[in-house]
């Protein structure tokens, strides 16, 4: 069943072709500055760059094996290929000054941060980049019933809709919506 789910939301679903995410910008955003940030298994970098060809985009990997110990992100790392572009960060320290990133995207990578102090920092750092007119792009799969039908045991892996809510409340952003992209994925589009 796992494999079915993940094979529905990703391949056939139209999750990489990266329409959901062009629709949450405005349409006259062709230059962004665009922070891709991920925990060192990269399939979008190349697709936003593909997507967003006049826009900069950075990418970062915040992967620490000492921190980052779940089984599912070191095999998918050994599996996954990354953009040669790609540099190493700790969750907290973005190297990038304050108010410069228009789109900051954190696609299924955020909840390999288990620590919650870790990921309010985190958050805190992805909010002291963002540009007042900024968005955060965080997809991930929550802690809910069409996971728990999917994964069985392995939706403990997720966060609650609650947690997070409250992670990012605490990092300071105020505006929070969230849509499905399917029932086992949601998309919040965060703002400052």
């Amino acid at each position: 069943m796992p494999l079915l789910v993940s094979a529905y939301v990703y391949d056939y679903s139209g999750y990489y072709k990266l329409e959901w995410l062009e629709n949450k910008l405005t349409k006259t955003s062709n230059s962004l500055s665009i922070v891709n940030i991920h925990a060192g298994f990269d399939e979008t970098s190349h697709l936003l760059n593909k997507k967003f060809p006049k826009s900069n985009l950075r990418i970062f990997d915040f992967y620490n094996p000492k921190d980052h110990t779940e089984i599912a992100i070191q095999r998918a790392r050994k599996e996954g290929i990354n953009h040669s572009k790609t540099e190493q960060i700790s969750t907290d320290l973005i190297p990038l000054e304050t108010n410069s990133s228009d789109l900051i995207c954190l696609l299924s990578a955020a909840h390999e941060i288990r620590s919650n102090q870790e990921k309010v920092i985190f958050l805190k750092e992805c909010k002291r980049i963002l540009k007042s007119t900024g968005k955060v792009i965080m997809v991930e799969h929550l802690r809910d019933l069409p996971n728990f039908m999917a994964f069985h045991v392995g939706f403990t892996h997720f966060f609650s809709r609650k947690t997070w809510k409250k992670s990012l409340t605490q990092a300071g952003f105020s505006k929070i919506s969230e849509k499905k992209f399917t029932p086992f994925l949601s998309i919040f589009t965060i703002e400052p």
